[in-house]
C-alpha cells in the first residue's frame, strides 16, 4: 500500500490546529483562575477584618446596653430613695429636716448623674449598631463577590475538562459581577442588591 506524504500531513494539520486551540483555551482558563484566586485572596483579607470589626461593634453594643441597664437601675434606686427620704422628712424638727435635705440633695445629684451617663451609653450603643450595620453592608458585598467568583471558577473547571470555548465566555459573566461586587466592598461603593442578598441570607 502506497502512502502519500502530502495526504498524511494534511490529515495531521486539523489535529494540530485543535491542539493549539485547546492549549490556548487552557492557558486562558489558567490565567483567569489565577487572577480570580488572587482577587478572592485580597477580598478575603479585607472581609476578615470587616468581620472582626462587626464582632467588636456587637460586643461594644452589648456592653453599652448592659451598662445602660445598670445606670438605669441606679437612677431608679436613687429616685426611690429620694421619695422615701421626703416621706420620712415630714413631721421632723428643723435639725432633722436639714439632715434629710442634705441626703435628698445627695441622692438627687446621684439620680441626675446616672440619667446623664445613661443617655451617653444609649448614644454609644446606637452608634455601635450603626457601625455594625455599615460593616455588615460591606460584608454582604464580599460574600456575594465570593459566591459569584466560586461559580465562575466552577465553570472554568468544566471548561478545562470539556474544552468548550462557549463555557469560558459564560464563566466571564459571574466573573464580571464578582469583580464588581468585590471592588464595591474594597472601594466603598454603595452597591447592595438587597433582593439577592436576602435570597442568600
Amino acid at each position: 500500500m502506497d502512502i502519500n506524504p502530502l495526504e498524511t500531513v494534511e490529515d495531521l494539520e486539523p489535529n494540530k490546529t485543535e491542539e493549539r486551540a485547546s492549549g490556548k483555551l487552557n492557558m486562558m482558563v489558567a490565567v483567569t483562575v489565577a487572577l480570580l484566586a488572587t482577587f478572592m485572596g485580597i477580598c478575603k483579607v479585607k472581609d476578615d477584618n470587616i468581620v472582626q470589626a462587626m464582632q467588636q461593634a456587637q460586643a461594644n453594643k452589648l456592653d453599652h446596653w448592659a451598662f445602660y441597664q445598670a445606670r438605669n437601675l441606679r437612677e431608679e434606686v436613687a429616685k426611690s430613695t429620694i421619695v422615701q427620704l421626703k416621706l420620712a422628712q415630714m413631721g421632723r424638727n428643723v435639725e432633722e429636716k436639714k439632715a434629710y435635705e442634705e441626703a435628698i440633695s445627695s441622692y438627687e445629684k446621684l439620680a441626675s448623674e446616672q440619667a446623664r451617663k445613661k443617655e451617653e451609653l444609649k448614644v454609644q450603643a446606637t452608634q455601635d449598631q450603626i457601625d455594625y450595620d455599615a460593616a455588615n453592608y460591606k460584608d454582604d458585598q464580599f460574600d456575594l463577590s465570593d459566591a459569584l467568583l466560586a461559580v465562575a471558577i466552577s465553570l472554568l473547571a468544566v471548561t478545562a475538562l470539556t474544552k468548550q470555548r462557549w463555557l469560558y465566555f459564560a464563566a466571564l459573566v459571574p466573573t464580571a459581577f464578582g469583580f464588581y461586587m468585590g471592588l464595591a466592598g474594597l472601594l466603598g461603593w454603595q452597591v447592595h442588591p438587597d433582593y439577592l442578598i436576602k435570597l442568600l441570607s
